[in-house]
């Protein structure tokens, strides 16, 4: 579409909802986006999941030694979240526990899905650890009165520790913090 944008500038679509993705790209377009143009993003988006998505490295590790109730709780479709599960080999440590913005109407940084699943999961807001990655996610877990383990590195990191989230930059780190009071 004539749009050139550095990848650096991945972090302005990281955790937000695809409505606002798509308001970006026009701003930046001066054009409305083609039709069609959702469902193909989508399709190309599964289809590199399919051949590149990996697990982050050292998480497989960690969750098969947590011992409290674990969910995922995610702006992406449904089938989205199921995908990048399954190819990664992380379902299993999740079953059925998936929570989408898209089947409870709350997009980050709204804590509405957040605290659908600690309800959901029978806990309270105070006694929840979200792991996150994103500003929009980070934002949603303080909203909803939960801890925040923001995984990052860099100029990203020192953003997601602005908005109050414990930053820490590999997996290897988590059950240490997890068992930390913060």
């Amino acid at each position: 579409m004539g749009l050139e944008m550095p990848a650096s500038e991945v972090e302005l679509f990281r955790g937000e909802k695809m409505a606002r993705c798509v308001a970006t790209l026009e701003a930046r377009l001066g054009k409305s986006v083609p039709p069609g143009f959702v469902p193909r993003v989508r399709e190309r988006m599964a289809e590199a999941f399919r051949i590149e998505l990996r697990a982050i490295d050292g998480v497989e590790d960690v969750l098969g030694t947590l011992s409290v109730a674990t969910c995922v709780a995610s702006s992406g479709p449904p089938e989205k979240i199921r995908l990048s599960l399954g190819v990664t080999g992380l379902s299993k440590y999740f079953q059925e526990r998936l929570f989408s913005s898209y089947d409870v109407g709350s997009w980050k940084p709204d804590p509405g899905l957040f605290l659908h699943a600690a309800r959901t999961m029978g806990a309270s807001p105070e006694a929840c650890v979200v792991v996150e990655d994103s500003l929009p996610g980070v934002k949603a877990g303080r909203a909803a009165g939960m801890r925040v383990l923001a995984f990052a590195e860099g100029a990203r990191a020192d953003r997601l520790a602005t908005e109050g989230g414990e930053v820490f930059g590999h997996m290897r780190e988590l059950p240490r913090l997890l068992a930390s009071p913060g």
